[in-house]
């Protein structure tokens, strides 16, 4: 492939050039190559290394309600003196966080509530198939576990909670059985005898190391054709030709662009479409423990605690803490170290931190809980950002959506793929 950077002639640039090197900018730039197009993927970081590389690891299809309920309205005073508490919010972001805050309220009244749950919804029932067929189509199809996940709760008082959530998830369809205690001793011994019992959701699954994943896919679209640069973009503009964006190191010229950088996405959708999208983050970390190695079967969340724990090849990933305080705040990495604390109680023996490594990552989220997937500007601009923490989830049926909008009207669908309307722009 010819050099790319500072070129004028649309001829010998590429046709698409795919702004982010996470798991979704990734799996996106395979199927676009796969379909012929030249591609490439410009990222400051190597691929895979943002939330990417920390998330929870769980191929969370049960989940499909909003990130959010109108019991934050409680909350907040909770999240914004509790600096170790599983929803934070940082005191001096408040003014910025206010207004996303307060949008994110209004999706919560019952007509946008359905079209949140719905959207979700069509995005995670085709998700697990869409990451069967990528995965297969690398020849990698060990590298998820599809054996379910489990959410268990240790109070008896939790138990009407518990089955209020089954029957809400019920109702959307989602495949849920309950587990009494002594089921999920069967299956996870080791965990400690306080558990009363659990939701179990035999339609999910997780990764045995998401990073590894990423790094796969990164092989088989280079195998493809598709360039990797490492550089930051800092500006692009359309012209009649299609799109040029200006890097830290040079200009580059392509006939498209995909915007799919995650929480970094909102500036440069706005330089190229004039749409200002209310994109924020939710701050994640994971607590990677590697000595633990056989504790569970499959990934596990605890409802009282609020913490997820995955069982990986390189040991087990305690993940779920979200905090509010924006992209320029350095990370609170003690917040990744109260995982630990959390776990203490919810196994026989306790788990062991030595050698444990902390971690945060962005996620990005929207205040309606749904993704930006669209085409706009006469089809010179494709958007797959905002996932928020279902990103994972739902990046092989986005990279799917992504590339049948490339694809030309003539060629038939191989199988069907949600629609498009709940996740478009101009909804904002």
């Amino acid at each position: 492939m010819s050099n790319p950077f500072n070129s004028s002639n649309p001829d010998d640039s590429v046709d698409i050039a795919v702004v982010g090197a996470g798991i979704i900018g990734v799996a996106c730039a395979l199927q676009l190559a796969r379909q012929g197009q030249r591609v490439v993927v410009i990222d400051q970081q190597d691929p895979g290394h943002g939330a990417s590389f920390g998330n929870a690891g769980h191929l969370a299809t049960e989940q499909v309600f909003p990130i959010a309920d109108v019991s934050i309205l409680k909350r907040l005073p909770a999240m914004l003196m509790d600096p170790m508490g599983p929803l934070r919010l940082d005191w001096k972001y408040l003014p910025r966080a206010m207004p996303w805050f307060t949008r994110l309220l209004l999706n919560l009244r019952p007509a946008p509530y359905q079209r949140t749950v719905a959207g979700i919804r069509a995005l995670n029932e085709s998700s697990l198939g869409a990451w069967h067929r990528l995965l297969e189509s690398i020849e990698r199809p060990n590298l998820m576990k599809e054996d379910g996940s489990l959410l268990v709760f240790e109070r008896a008082e939790s138990r009407q909670a518990i089955e209020a959530l089954q029957a809400r998830m019920r109702q959307q369809a989602v495949p849920v059985d309950m587990w009494q205690a002594q089921a999920i001793r069967d299956v996870a011994p080791q965990l400690s005898e306080q558990i009363q019992g659990g939701l179990f959701f035999p339609s999910t699954g997780h990764f045995l190391d998401p990073y590894q994943v990423v790094c796969e896919l990164v092989e088989a679209a280079k195998a493809c054709g598709v360039r990797f640069i490492k550089q930051r973009v800092q500006d692009g503009h359309l012209h009649q030709n299609g799109v040029s964006l200006h890097t830290d190191q040079g200009s580059l010229t392509a006939r498209q662009v995909l915007i799919a950088c995650g929480a970094h996405s909102a500036r440069l959708t706005a330089k190229l479409t004039g749409k200002k999208v209310p994109l924020d983050t939710e701050r994640g970390y994971h607590l990677m423990l590697p000595h633990e190695h056989e504790r569970l079967p499959f990934a596990v969340t605890s409802l009282e605690r609020k913490f997820i724990m995955t069982p990986m090849t390189d040991g087990l990933r305690l993940a779920g803490t979200v905090e509010f305080a924006g992209l320029e705040r350095p990370p609170t990495m003690e917040r990744a170290w109260q995982l630990h604390r959390l776990s203490k109680g919810l196994f026989r023996q306790d788990l062991s931190a030595e050698g444990a490594t902390p971690w945060m990552g962005f996620r990005p989220s929207l205040p309606d809980s749904l993704p930006i997937i669209d085409r706009v500007c006469n089809g010179k601009v494709l958007l797959a950002f905002g996932h928020q923490h279902l990103g994972l989830t739902q990046a092989a049926v986005t990279a799917e959506l992504i590339a049948r909008m490339v694809a030309p009207a003539t060629e038939t669908p191989s199988h069907p793929l949600p629609g498009l309307e709940p996740y478009r722009l101009d909804r904002f």
